[in-house]
């Protein structure tokens, strides 16, 4: 079951560190986050890992390793 999910950034921080990663790096970061608004909680390992009840780890695979929380 695909639970969509409003994404917020409360950090400009994180923005700012997104922009200064290399292109391809950027690109598959925002990819997944669009696969976090549109499958939520049911967004599965290796773009995600379950660290708390409602808190999960984003994971960009790729020639810079990344983890978003």
């Amino acid at each position: 079951m695909k639970t969509k999910m409003q994404i917020k950034i409360f950090n400009n921080g994180l923005e700012k560190f997104i922009q200064s990663l290399e292109k391809s790096t950027i690109a598959k970061t925002l990819r997944t986050i669009d696969l976090l608004e549109k499958f939520g909680y049911d967004l599965k390992f290796p773009h995600s890992k379950k660290i708390a009840k409602n808190l999960l780890e984003l994971r960009i695979r790729g020639r810079q390793e990344i983890r978003i929380f």
